[in-house]
């Protein structure tokens, strides 16, 4: 395989680190980035928030002194709105990547049009993509994509709104093998993932049911991709980078931390999450304490098949201080070997297919370009 390029960047190994909201914040993406090498997508930003300038946008558009290339993913509905965000970020030099959100499935984005349903009404979609790249190309930052395949499957959109994409200037089209009634339930359609592949000349990426680097080296065997998006595969387990460089080299390596390994990347999440909340804040205990609450979620997925009790899990999930932390760590068997009985399975949340909530009429007019009503969110972040 060949080095992803991103306008004058190119990425090796192919990997891209999909954003998700509360986890791909800067402590993260800099745990993830020392493992291996790849894309690393900070949370998703609102174009609305952006233009407004809300604080709490604003503060979440960071990045590490030696982040390259920045990549900042937008959730737009409006061409305007989405051009003057693209605009701002261009303009103050915010991010050397802009990826645009088509895959968010959940009710509160496709009831209003967004994420995963806007692709349906595929005038505006090729109007919102185009004033994006529009905007970005004076400057040479890339703009490229990510989508499912459409919202069910009597209502399939992702090798059109690829078609689109290609004609509005993306870098990559990036495609979630699933439809956003699935939503993460079932497997993903690697063979839609093949199909778009061959239908697109600019370079495809694939996401879905990667939970081993082994499976990337599938995915890209058995639909020709040129790189691989990673999500819920590397919740509890950052140390999934370091294995798909390998993979990517050629290598059979593979990492299976023990206990002791783990608790080690855990203190070492922990640790930076406390550097991001502590950077500026006017209170060091305070950003301590939001840095501690902020790993807490990460504990039961870094923890996943470990013979941990279930009151000291209990514990580590609601410590306010590193010293706590230390505490408790220091309680784990560091000699437990790693279960290797999790090794392939669904990490993060899974859930049933569900109807999905759209806009009155939204099925009625494909060729309707108009902005739905009241789509624009203000919230950054998912």
């Amino acid at each position: 395989m060949r080095p992803l390029t991103l306008g004058r960047h190119q990425v090796w190994p192919p990997v891209v680190l999909a954003p998700m909201a509360g986890i791909t914040n800067v402590g993260f993406r800099q745990l993830c980035r020392e493992q291996g090498g790849g894309i690393y997508v900070c949370e998703m930003i609102t174009t609305v928030a952006l233009v407004e300038r809300n604080p709490k946008t604003l503060r979440m558009i960071a990045f590490g002194a030696d982040e390259s290339p920045r990549s900042l993913q937008l959730y737009g509905t409006d061409p305007e709105t989405t051009a003057a965000a693209v605009r701002i970020v261009v303009e103050k030099n915010l991010a050397d990547h802009i990826d645009l959100n088509f895959g968010c499935p959940v009710p509160k984005v496709t009831r209003r049009g967004g994420g995963a349903a806007l692709p349906w009404r595929r005038r505006l979609f090729a109007r919102l993509v185009k004033a994006a790249v529009d905007a970005a190309s004076p400057a040479g930052v890339p703009v490229t994509v990510k989508m499912r395949k459409g919202i069910d499957d009597d209502h399939l959109t992702y090798v059109e709104a690829g078609l689109a994409a290609q004609d509005a200037g993306v870098a990559t089209v990036a495609l979630h093998g699933r439809t956003a009634a699935q939503r993460y339930s079932g497997t993903a359609d690697w063979d839609a993932i093949a199909t778009l592949k061959q239908a697109l000349d600019v370079p495809v990426l694939g996401n879905g049911d990667i939970w081993e680097a082994d499976d990337a080296l599938r995915m890209v065997a058995h639909t020709g991709v040129d790189g691989v998006v990673i999500g819920r595969g590397c919740l509890g387990r950052p140390w999934l980078f370091a294995d798909l460089e390998a993979a990517f080299n050629g290598s059979s390596q593979r990492r299976l931390p023990g206990l002791g390994e783990v608790a080690s990347t855990m203190r070492r999440h922990a640790e930076l999450l406390v550097e991001q909340f502590t950077a500026g804040a006017r209170n060091p205990a305070r950003g301590e304490r939001d840095g501690c609450t902020d790993f807490r979620k990460h504990v039961a997925w870094y923890l996943k098949g470990f013979p941990v009790g279930s009151e000291l899990r209990r514990a580590l999930a609601m410590i306010d201080s590193l010293a706590q932390l230390d505490d408790l760590l220091g309680k784990l068997d560091p000699t437990a070997p790693f279960p290797v009985e999790t090794l392939g399975q669904p990490r993060g949340r899974t859930n049933s297919p569900g109807k999905v909530f759209l806009p009155d009429g939204w099925l009625a007019s494909r060729d309707d370009d108009s902005v739905p009503a009241g789509a624009e969110l203000a919230d950054s972040g998912g």
